[in-house]
């Protein structure tokens, strides 16, 4: 379960591509059921792929995994998944939002517009991780994150399926933490600290201003 002192973090932001199933069932399988924060995540997919991961996720995740809807608000204890050939992202006021803008980084949905806008969103109340998978789609939203003062936490690339992504974000980020995909669940527990509901409130907070 969650332990730690709370540090004010509104949402995790996290993007993987190739091996990303495998890395989302170990990252949402090591949150508990009343993880204070919402986690809103991009995988690659083709534009074509049927809209199935939410289900294939859920059967191991204790948090609820959900495809996203356009216009829905943030809540604790859930995680959003972008669709297939949509860019997902956070408005100012906490809800989501798709486009069919240009693919970034030959991707659509894009980690970069997902992690880019939810850094405008919520500043220094982010958390943003890059996993498994190829390409460099993520590395400069990372580093958008961070700037904004958000909490930067990338996939060793030794422990990951595929290693281009983490390694491209390590060289463009001065990352918090660099861990194996098991100690990334624990550590988000610790950083959204022992009162649950504080998460919550910050995000409400956010929400009206």
């Amino acid at each position: 379960m969650c332990s730690g002192n709370s540090e004010g973090y509104c949402a995790v932001v996290a993007g993987v591509s190739m091996g990303g199933v495998e890395a989302l069932r170990v990252l949402l399988g090591g949150l508990p059921p009343d993880f204070p924060l919402p986690v809103i995540i991009v995988h690659h997919t083709r534009p074509d792929s049927a809209s199935d991961l939410a289900h294939l996720l859920n059967a191991s995740a204790t948090v609820a995994v959900k495809e996203a809807d356009e216009g829905e608000r943030l809540e604790s204890g859930t995680a959003y998944l972008a669709p297939p050939n949509y860019h997902l992202l956070v408005e100012r006021d906490g809800t989501l939002a798709f486009s069919v803008d240009t693919p970034v980084n030959y991707a659509r949905p894009s980690i970069d517009v997902l992690f880019e806008s939810a850094a405008d969103a919520f500043g220094p109340g982010l958390i943003g991780i890059i996993l498994t998978g190829a390409g460099s789609d993520g590395s400069k939203g990372l580093k958008v994150v961070k700037d904004k003062g958000g909490l930067a936490i990338i996939q060793d690339p030794l422990d990951a399926n595929t290693d281009s992504m983490p390694r491209s974000a390590i060289a463009a980020v001065t990352a918090d933490h660099v861990l194996a995909l098991a100690e990334i669940a624990p550590l988000l527990c610790a950083l959204a600290g022992g009162d649950r509901r504080t998460g919550c409130r910050r995000l409400e907070e956010h929400r009206n201003g």
